[in-house]
């Protein structure tokens, strides 16, 4: 471990410095939070948008108008990519993992602080360019969140694939530089600024899951810049990369040699990793608020690390199985059902183990405990249906139909969020210094909870029904019209849960001004950030490195003065 002292930065002087170009990892985490929290709206009212035109497609909204077919393709496209890169990628990640993985690990700060903010800009550079295709000519693209090619590769393919699909795509790439900056910054704070006594074995498994998770960002977003890169050049200065000789209204593309797999198989290298890196924070902080409000310390521990590890490695080996549909050789789908199958064990283990923890524990259940076990729940539901997905003889002719959108919505976008929910309950008196109103956390969550299932699950029954996804409208398809009345339903479903939201906004914003005062250690929890100031001083621990004896859940020691040992208490008592 180097010293620390190399890393540490006076503190800002000024509100620029202070708030907006700030150097402290505690700014730039809630920069990135309050960002996701924006995005997070933006991406809601675009799918309430599209809900509302399944159900019904002539309805002339105010402001908007009548959705036409392309507008609803584009509401796709936008949805899926403001909630996949801004949303699940940055507030998980560039927001707690910017806050807490520091003070966890007995740091002063990121070991780069001005990388750290140069990344939070770039990301917000990247937000605004995404945000600026709804309004050129054409408006935004409508070739889907996996811009695939060729649609995604032609000025001329359709409407909102010319200046709108070029900003989509700059957008990425810049969000691109930003996540290779932040994984950099990750890696190298978790490896070198470890406080004294703070082994990796003694890292809180929150602190693990944001190390992997900057592990797969800078092995596979590289791939999707690269590949971003090369779908800029084909379609702006005549390459052929993504683009087989073809014609478009009876005229030659001008294009020949390239292959539209190929785009298919860059964008999924980069595209599995990232389910796991929107999902692997939230299986860290799920891990860490199940022990806090448990009392027990987290079944197998080492296994919970190990089965992350196990994640992240499969991860990258099953791709494939997203192109199953493209016509792979029965062997390549063969090998990629395989891994795909084994890559549920390690999720298996973290899933009992998260059982084990409950098992015969006192659990306290508040709020961040209730959103944890949502996570669990949504989890576990989620991903019950991916073995379903990893069988190429079943996923041919389910992969275009609802029940891929409820598999992925469950287990990586609803899961994920519940899992910044249980971050944001459980973190909000530290970074804030008062209580956020219980009442209105549990009315949230079980409005939250029993909304979301009731939007999603029914789409696995849809799939199996044959409804398609992607298409604008429904009402016309014969064979679909006994299924009109699940969807009215679930769109009512959609519209309660966005409602449900604004019950959080208020409780965020009115708690952070109005809420009653918090102790430093409210949850009675072990790990660092609990040992320091709320909110935490500029260099998190008042001028003391602190050095830690024990292990990250010490919870019901056996000989111990209280039920817990934090981190940082003499080594007196025999741990787990």
């Amino acid at each position: 471990m180097v010293a620390q002292e190399s890393h540490q930065h006076a503190a800002p002087q000024g509100f620029i410095r202070k708030y907006v170009f700030s150097l402290d990892h505690k700014v730039i985490g809630l920069q990135y939070y309050f960002l996701a929290l924006t995005a997070v709206f933006v991406g809601m009212f675009l799918s309430l948008l599209m809900r509302i035109h399944l159900i019904w497609p002539t309805a002339i909204l105010p402001l908007l108008g009548e959705i036409k077919p392309e507008t609803y393709l584009s509401l796709v496209t936008m949805h899926g990519t403001i909630m996949v890169f801004f949303v699940l990628t940055t507030a998980p990640q560039g927001g707690f993992g910017n806050y807490f993985l520091p003070i966890q690990i007995g740091a002063p700060d990121m070991a780069f602080p001005v990388l750290n903010m140069l990344s939070f800009w770039t990301t917000f550079l990247a937000y605004v360019v995404m945000l600026a295709a709804f309004f050129v000519v054409g408006g935004a693209p409508l070739h889907g969140w996996t811009g695939y090619a060729p649609l995604s590769a032609l000025q001329s393919s359709g409407p909102g694939e010319g200046l709108g699909a070029d900003l989509w795509i700059t957008s990425i790439a810049i969000f691109c530089v930003a996540s290779l900056m932040g994984a950099l910054n990750f890696i190298t704070t978790t490896l070198d600024m470890r406080a004294k006594g703070m082994s990796m074995w003694r890292m809180p498994l929150t602190c693990w899951s944001w190390f992997i998770t900057a592990i797969l960002g800078l092995l596979a977003f590289g791939v999707l810049l690269s590949a971003g890169i090369l779908l800029l050049m084909d379609r702006n200065i005549g390459t052929s990369f993504f683009l087989p000789l073809g014609t478009i209204n009876g005229q030659l593309t001008g294009h020949k040699g390239g292959s539209p797999l190929l785009w298919q198989h860059l964008f999924w290298f980069f595209g599995h990793p990232e389910v796991y890196i929107a999902i692997l924070p939230g299986m860290g902080v799920a891990s860490q608020v199940l022990s806090t409000f448990s009392r027990k310390p987290i079944f197998g521990y080492k296994a919970m690390v190990y089965a992350m590890l196990s994640i992240g490695l499969l991860g990258f080996m099953v791709w494939g199985h997203h192109m199953f549909m493209s016509g792979m050789s029965p062997y390549s789908a063969f090998a990629f059902s395989i891994m795909t199958m084994a890559i549920g064990v390690p999720s298996a283990i973290k899933t009992f183990n998260w059982l084990g923890t409950l098992h015969k524990a006192r659990i306290r259940f508040q709020s961040p405990m209730l959103f944890a076990v949502g996570f669990v729940s949504l989890f576990v539901s989620g991903g019950l249906s991916g073995p379903f997905l990893a069988q190429p003889a079943l996923d041919i002719p389910l992969h275009d139909t609802a029940f891929v959108p409820g598999h992925f919505h469950l287990i990586m976008g609803v899961a994920a969020i519940f899992g910044i929910f249980a971050a944001t309950y459980y973190w909000f008196p530290k970074m804030f210094g008062r209580m956020m109103d219980e009442k209105l956390a549990r009315i949230h969550f079980f409005l939250t909870l029993i909304g979301t299932y009731c939007v999603f699950m029914p789409m696995h029954y849809l799939g199996l029904a044959g409804q398609p996804r992607r298409y604008s409208q429904l009402t016309e398809l014969q064979y679909l019209h006994p299924l009109i009345g699940l969807n009215t339903f679930m769109t009512y479903a959609a519209i309660v849960t966005v409602a449900a939201q604004l019950i959080f906004v208020f409780n965020l914003f009115w708690s952070m001004f109005k809420g009653p005062k918090a102790s430093d250690n409210p949850w009675e929890a072990t790990t660092l950030e609990w040992t320091t100031a709320t909110p935490p001083p500029h260099d998190n621990f008042g001028g003391r490195t602190p050095v830690v004896h024990n292990g990250p859940y010490e919870y019901s020691v056996p000989g111990a003065p209280r039920d817990y040992v934090m981190q940082t208490d003499p080594a007196t008592v025999a741990a787990h």
